[in-house]
C-alpha cells in the first residue's frame, strides 16, 4: 500500500540539501521532511560513536514525525551510522557514497583523486570501496578540513574558500587525477569553484542524481510511492540558531520556506 509520510533527509547540515534538490526534481509530488543537525557539524572531524548517536537521534526524531523512508544525504554519517540503522528500523534507509565506480570506468589517465572528510576517508566502507577498483585505476584521496565550515557559513567563493580548494585539489590534479569524486555533499555547493581551478578536461564527479534514483526505486519495491498529483510539502528543521538557518535554507533552496528549531 502507498504510504503518505513524507520522505526524511538528514546531513550533518546543510549540504544534504543537494540530495534533497534532486529528490525534489525527480518526485515532485512527494512531502519531504529535512533536517540540518548544523549545531553538530561538521560530523568529519567527530568520533564514529557521536555521529552513530546524532545518526539515531535524527532518525527517531523523523519516525516519529511519519517518514515512511529516510535518506542519510551524508557520506560520514553513511559510512559510521546506515549499518546501525538499518539493523535497528525497518523502513527503507538510503545512504550515500563518493561515485568512485564511475569515476574509474570513464578515467582515461587511469587516477582519480577523492575529496572527502577525514572520518570518511578512514572509514572501513571506503576503503572496501576503493579497493574494488584499485586494480584498475589508482584512488588517491585528499581530506579537506575547513571545506564544511566554509560552506556552512555560505562562503561558496571567497579568496578564503578558493585557496582551500586550490590547496586541496592541487595534489590530485599534479598526481595525474583526471576524475574529481566529490566525496562529501557539501562540496556539491563548490562544484563550480572546484571545476574552475581544477581546469579543463577535469571531470567532477557528483552522486546527487544517484541516490535519487535510489530512493524511487527503494520507494518503489517497498510500494511507498505518493499517488497525490499535487506538489509536495517541504519541512525544514535545523538544529543552528534561527537566524543562521533562515539564510542557510533560503539561499540554498528555492521558494518560500519556514525553518523548524531542532535541538
Amino acid at each position: 500500500m502507498t504510504h503518505p509520510g513524507p520522505i526524511g533527509v538528514f546531513d550533518s547540515g546543510i549540504g544534504g540539501l543537494s540530495i534533497a534538490r534532486r529528490i525534489r526534481e525527480l518526485l515532485p509530488h512527494e512531502n519531504l521532511l529535512y533536517v540540518a543537525d548544523s549545531v553538530h557539524a561538521p560530523y568529519g572531524e567527530k568520533a564514529e560513536h557521536y555521529i552513530q548517536q546524532r545518526a539515531d537521534t535524527i532518525t527517531r526524531f523523523l519516525i516519529d514525525n511519519n517518514a515512511k523512508a529516510i535518506v542519510v544525504a551524508c557520506n560520514t554519517a553513511t559510512v559510521s551510522a546506515i549499518r546501525q540503522l538499518r539493523a535497528d528500523y525497518t523502513l527503507p534507509i538510503i545512504g550515500v557514497e563518493p561515485g568512485i565506480k564511475p569515476a574509474a570506468l570513464k578515467s582515461k589517465s587511469g587516477v582519480i583523486g577523492v575529496l572527502a572528510t577525514s572520518q570518511t576517508l578512514k572509514s572501513e566502507s571506503f576503503n572496501n570501496l576503493s579497493r574494488l577498483f584499485s586494480e584498475s585505476v589508482c584512488v588517491e584521496i585528499q581530506p579537506c578540513p575547513g571545506l564544511v565550515e566554509q560552506i556552512e557559513v555560505l562562503d561558496l567563493d571567497s579568496e578564503k574558500t578558493q585557496a582551500l580548494v586550490a590547496r586541496y585539489v592541487a595534489p590530485l590534479i599534479e598526481k595525474g587525477a583526471d576524475h574529481i569524486v566529490l566525496g562529501c555533499t557539501h562540496y556539491a555547493f563548490l562544484a563550480p569553484v572546484i571545476r574552475r581551478i581544477a581546469g579543463a578536461g577535469i571531470q567532477v564527479v557528483n552522486t546527487d542524481i544517484a541516490v535519487a534514483r535510489e530512493t524511487l526505486r527503494r520507494l518503489q519495491n517497498a510500494n511507498r510511492l505518493s499517488t497525490s498529483v499535487a506538489p509536495g510539502q517541504m519541512a525544514f528543521w535545523s538544529s543552528a540558531a534561527n537566524e543562521l538557518a533562515d539564510q542557510q535554507i533560503k539561499r540554498l533552496w528555492d521558494g518560500s520556506v519556514t525553518i523548524n528549531t531542532m535541538r
